[in-house]
């Protein structure tokens, strides 16, 4: 196994990382969660 070969997997290893958080951030199950998340800096603390 060469160094081209070990650099490749670790660009797929990523690349699938990366595709997975795209997928997590974007699905429908955590919307409230990054709707509530969104409004904190607007909120008044009393």
């Amino acid at each position: 196994m060469d160094i081209n070969t070990v650099r490749s997997v670790v660009t797929l290893l990523a690349f699938c990382c990366f595709v997975g958080i795209v997928l997590w951030a974007w699905s429908g199950r955590h919307q409230s969660d990054f709707d509530e998340a969104a409004q904190l800096p607007f909120r008044q603390n009393d």
